[in-house]
């Protein structure tokens, strides 16, 4: 994966998080594929497919928050270990939030905005009084 500098990746956090401004401003900026990133999760498709050709690593880091557990492979054997970590604590699991806390705070805080995103839509979509209104 591509060495983000520190405040590139609070700032993709803070993109993940809702704030447009400054997934606009990823987008303007040499950091496209974090603020596709950010459509993504909202299951847009032609930002699914941009990541496909352009940054599968990271469109398989939302597979895996999917619980999709061959692009948690995927992740593993091409060497994003450090992705695979981040969708699986964004997945519920404890035992890599706890590692990434431990080992790479940035990336466990990373993990938990993502989780908080899925969580969202997940209770939107099981919520049947927004059935059939969107």
């Amino acid at each position: 994966m591509k060495k983000y500098p520190e405040k590139i990746v609070i700032a993709w956090g803070e993109a993940i998080s809702g704030n447009l401004e400054i997934r606009d401003w990823l987008m303007k900026n040499n950091y496209p594929e974090l603020g596709l990133f950010c459509f993504a999760l909202y299951f847009n498709k032609s930002a699914s497919d941009w990541l496909m050709k352009n940054a599968p690593h990271l469109l398989a880091t939302i597979k895996g928050v999917e619980g999709k557990k061959d692009a948690i492979r995927w992740l593993e054997i091409n060497g994003f270990n450090l992705l695979a970590k981040v969708a699986m604590a964004a997945d519920n699991d404890n035992e890599q939030m706890r590692w990434l806390m431990l080992n790479d705070k940035l990336f466990g805080v990373l993990a938990q905005r993502i989780k908080l995103v899925k969580d969202d839509i997940e209770e939107a979509n099981n919520d049947l009084h927004r059935w059939g209104y969107e």
